[in-house]
């Protein structure tokens, strides 16, 4: 077996032995995840598996001894700490955006002010902290934000494999490993979710992984927005339409896409399951597109951008109907 592998199987078998020993253990009640308007299962359920996920992740890197930036180190640290209080007691939500704010603004400041300047600073910021928010609304469903990790993450990495950053691929498939080793745990039925300690990071890790591949030529700008659109588009989407219809955006919601479709009687299992596929097709044609010309580019992101219409129709009009069928049942 190649020395290199060692890396993301140590982070599979260290997050599949925590996450079993979160699930078993009294740590588990600490918290937990109380039925809402948000919520799309019945019962209290452990919310502290992204501890395993993010244990996993960093023993792992302690194996690679990665070439990170250190404002990258004190970005999770600062991430990881504000999740997992917001999980234990809460955290106000201007709280928890000025953190995640300050350490992507921190992030990009070290990484991209010689060569964008204060406003490619800004922008990445703000592009950074929301994909760690957004990562957060899309972890509402078995499986799902785990799997988004493990196939974004995988992805990541054969790109960065593929462009001779072996190092760096390491460092994805080990959360891409970590993920998979989770969601042995989270697949429907769900005995632990991942709760904010997981998801924060991980949409964090997400934004800060594209912007470091873009930088060193491992793939062009456009690759990490198209592996992780499911939830980039389906999250944006969501909350523009939301913001249209004057709604409290901070509040819990059912709206996403996701959750219509499990509220339409997809289920979890389905839902995920149709949502892997997704994310699998939208890897494969990152991927592929890579390789070509500029033209052959824009077509392959236009045509993923007609199929996101299509579906979000399509899902709008299922959902249209099966509210009017509720509403002409009462």
């Amino acid at each position: 077996m190649p020395q290199a592998a060692w890396v993301p199987l140590t982070a599979f078998a260290a997050t599949l032995v925590t996450v079993w020993w979160l699930v078993r253990s009294r740590f588990s009640t600490l918290a937990l995840d109380h039925p809402n308007q948000r919520s799309l299962h019945q019962t209290a359920v452990p919310r502290a598996g992204g501890i395993g996920i993010h244990a996993g992740i960093l023993f792992a890197w302690a194996v690679a001894k990665p070439n990170l930036p250190l404002s990258l180190w004190l970005a999770l640290a600062v991430l990881l700490a504000v999740s997992f209080l917001d999980d234990l007691r809460g955290v106000p939500a201007l709280g928890r955006l000025a953190a995640h704010l300050l350490v992507a603004g921190a992030f990009a400041t070290s990484l991209m002010l010689t060569d964008y300047g204060i406003i490619g600073v800004i922008l990445a910021a703000f592009a950074m902290a929301w994909m760690a928010n957004l990562y957060n609304f899309m972890d509402g469903s078995d499986g799902l934000a785990g799997g988004m990790a493990a196939f974004g993450f995988a992805f990541y990495g054969i790109a960065a494999w593929l462009s001779g950053s072996s190092a760096f691929a390491l460092l994805n498939f080990s959360v891409a490993a970590a993920a998979a080793a989770f969601l042995v745990f989270n697949f429907h039925p769900a005995r632990i979710f991942m709760g904010d300690v997981g998801s924060v990071p991980l949409g964090f890790l997400a934004a800060a992984f594209g912007i470091i591949g873009w930088q060193q030529h491992d793939w062009t700008w456009w690759f990490p927005l198209l592996v992780f659109s499911p939830f980039i588009i389906d999250a944006s989407v969501t909350l523009a339409r939301r913001l249209l219809r004057r709604e409290r955006v901070w509040e819990a919601h059912r709206d996403h896409y996701y959750q219509r479709l499990v509220q339409l009687g997809w289920g979890h299992r389905r839902t995920a399951l149709a949502e892997y596929l997704l994310m699998f097709l939208c890897g494969i044609a990152a991927l592929a597109a890579l390789s070509l010309p500029l033209a052959g580019q824009i077509t392959v992101l236009l045509a993923f951008a007609v199929a996101y219409i299509v579906l979000a129709t399509a899902i709008e009009r299922a959902w249209r109907t099966w509210k009017t069928g509720l509403v002409n049942e009462l």
